[in-house]
């Protein structure tokens, strides 16, 4: 996963976990606008989350937090 969208993961959990607590989930739209103007970037982040991941259209961010640091 590039570093950029790694670090962009990262900051939107962090800011969502500070507004909404420790229990808030989202899905992998939450790392994008609702624009489609990056589809290589959009496609790598689902196969990532659906595909490697198996997760489910809603996880927690701290969740996702956790997995992306590890990679």
């Amino acid at each position: 996963m590039r570093v950029s969208i790694k670090t962009k993961i990262l900051k939107i959990c962090d800011e969502k976990i500070a507004a909404k607590g420790n229990n808030v989930g989202l899905s992998f739209y939450a790392f994008f606008s609702n624009k489609n103007d990056d589809p290589e970037l959009l496609f790598e982040v689902a196969q990532w989350w659906i595909m490697e991941m198996k997760l489910d259209h809603f996880e927690k961010a701290e969740k996702i937090k956790s997995l992306v640091t590890s990679i």
